[in-house]
């Protein structure tokens, strides 16, 4: 199958199947509820491990300079940390239902989702440039984080009046940004190849700062603490999903 192809579905049923975990919220809201806490934990063990198991070690692999590849992940954290205080700061990634948090009108919301499902088909891309395995890898990544997230933006916006009808087709559009993401990223790939390495570091400083940030932020609430076994044995269990999915696609 050519790598476009690939790129296509992975980016396209990455956006769409992450959906899985919002449609469900419409039909058995306290379900979900119940279990947010571990789709989220698991998430944080899947981006790390994709970070430190198969993008960074990939990345140093075919860097002639090492250096350049932690700069780049380095950079990848700050200016993800910028991106979301100036553009995303309409897309809370807070799953709880206390009531200290302060969400944005849901057309804001649904603005910072579409941009941030754009940047998630560009990191796909770049990962099945490089290696079709670590294309799998970072796709699984980016539907294991954005499943709780998804279930986040459903939440906020049926509880701003949207019907389930135009929250359901609202994200469904959002999710579609992934591969326009994805195709600009391949239709530039004469440009991105001879920088590869760096890209793929810089895709790890965000999957680390999207699981340390964001992610922990909201499994380390006071509320949870009597599941702090729930969240390590789910965060162990993302480790090694990718551990062992590194294993057999190698």
């Amino acid at each position: 199958m050519p790598v476009l192809a690939k790129i296509l579905i992975a980016s396209a049923v990455g956006g769409l199947f992450a959906l899985a975990g919002g449609v469900i919220l419409l039909f058995r809201a306290g379900w979900v509820r119940r279990f947010a806490l571990h789709f989220t934990s698991y998430a944080v063990g899947v981006l790390l491990a994709a970070a430190f198991l198969d993008l960074l070690p990939e990345a140093l692999e075919f860097a002639g300079e090492p250096r350049a590849v932690l700069a780049a992940a380095l950079a990848g954290i700050a200016l993800f940390f910028i991106l979301e205080r100036l553009i995303f700061k309409f897309h809370p990634h807070h799953h709880g239902e206390s009531g200290d948090h302060h969400h944005a009108l849901p057309a804001l919301l649904m603005a910072g989702d579409t941009a941030h499902n754009f940047i998630d088909g560009v990191l796909i891309a770049i990962s099945f440039l490089t290696d079709p395995g670590l294309g799998v890898l970072a796709t699984f990544a980016v539907l294991a984080h954005e499943l709780p997230q998804e279930i986040s933006d459903f939440s906020i916006m049926l509880k701003h009046g949207w019907s389930h009808a135009r929250v359901l087709w609202g994200n469904v559009l959002s999710s579609l940004a992934s591969v326009a993401g994805a195709l600009l990223a391949f239709a530039g790939r004469s440009y991105l190849e001879p920088v590869l390495p760096q890209l793929l570091g810089f895709t790890a400083g965000i999957f680390i700062y999207i699981a340390a940030s964001d992610l922990m932020a909201d499994i380390s609430e006071e509320e949870f603490r009597d599941k702090t076994w729930h969240v390590i044995v789910l965060l162990a269990l993302g480790i090694a999903t990718i551990w062992a999915l590194g294993t057999l696609i190698e």
